[in-house]
């Protein structure tokens, strides 16, 4: 089963660039390479131009992900949760 974060990326080539990822994520460029710096997004520099790896890009976005995984369901209905509480 391809999930929908796969299916949003299946179609992009291999490698992109910061105004590609700027349009996928609907961000500015200058906050796409915020991120670059920050960390957030996954990339490297060659010469003057950053270049942001899909499936990297994919896996960065997956692990920052909001959605319940089942570990989380597990957690909330044995009444303890992931965050301590």
């Amino acid at each position: 089963m391809t999930s929908r974060l796969e299916e949003l990326f299946d179609d992009l080539p291999k490698k992109l660039d910061v105004p590609q990822v700027a349009e996928l994520l609907g961000m500015t460029k200058k906050g796409v390479y915020q991120w670059i710096h920050q960390g957030v997004i996954p990339a490297y520099k060659l010469g003057a131009t950053w270049i942001i790896l899909r499936d990297e890009l994919r896996d960065a976005i997956a692990s920052g992900s909001n959605v319940t995984h089942r570990t989380g369901l597990d957690a909330a209905e044995s009444g303890h949760s992931e965050d301590g509480d």
